[in-house]
């Protein structure tokens, strides 16, 4: 079987959640030491967001740290399935919903992303209310969505790698 980069159960593939968990823990950061962040619901969301994408990251990096010190090859059917959406109708409802949580949470991710950018630039570009003298901290909330999107790529590496295994398989 190919190897390819940000496999499960590889150093890239390590690197790769390591990154997702990182980027996601370091949106919420941004997002929460901004004064106010709370009012705006886009802004909450994305803080919902990163935070179930971290857990679910950080999940699969040890997951990938016990492959990789016990030497396990994790590139089998049942164990790719952990990784990847499978919607044919033989496989139990169990390794569906564990699957589609990656799937679920790049769909979030890229949603909470998406409306937190529109909130920003609404309330950047377009209603001037990042002047100086209002007490709202847009670079802070530029700086999470930026990073939420960052998020965003690595999931879609990941999800593409994983597509790619579940095909050779």
């Amino acid at each position: 079987m190919k190897e390819l980069v940000g496999s499960p159960g590889t150093v890239s593939g390590l690197m790769l959640r390591i990154g997702q968990c990182g980027f996601a823990a370091a949106a919420i950061g941004a997002m929460t030491s901004a004064a106010g962040f709370s009012s705006y619901t886009a802004f909450c969301y994305l803080i919902a967001s990163m935070g179930l994408q971290m857990l679910w990251s950080f999940g699969l990096a040890c997951l990938d740290i016990y492959a990789l010190r016990r030497k396990r090859d994790l590139q089998n059917p049942v164990l790719v399935s952990l990784f990847v959406v499978d919607l044919t109708l033989d496989n139990n409802w169990c390794n569906k919903f564990i699957v589609q949580n990656m799937q679920v949470t790049a769909m979030l991710s890229l949603a909470a992303a998406c409306s937190s950018a529109g909130v920003v630039v609404l309330y950047a570009k377009d209603l001037n209310f990042c002047r100086p003298q209002n007490n709202l901290a847009c670079h802070s909330f530029e700086v999470s969505v930026i990073l939420a999107f960052i998020t965003w790529l690595l999931i879609a590496v990941s999800s593409h790698v994983m597509f790619w295994i579940l095909a050779s398989v």
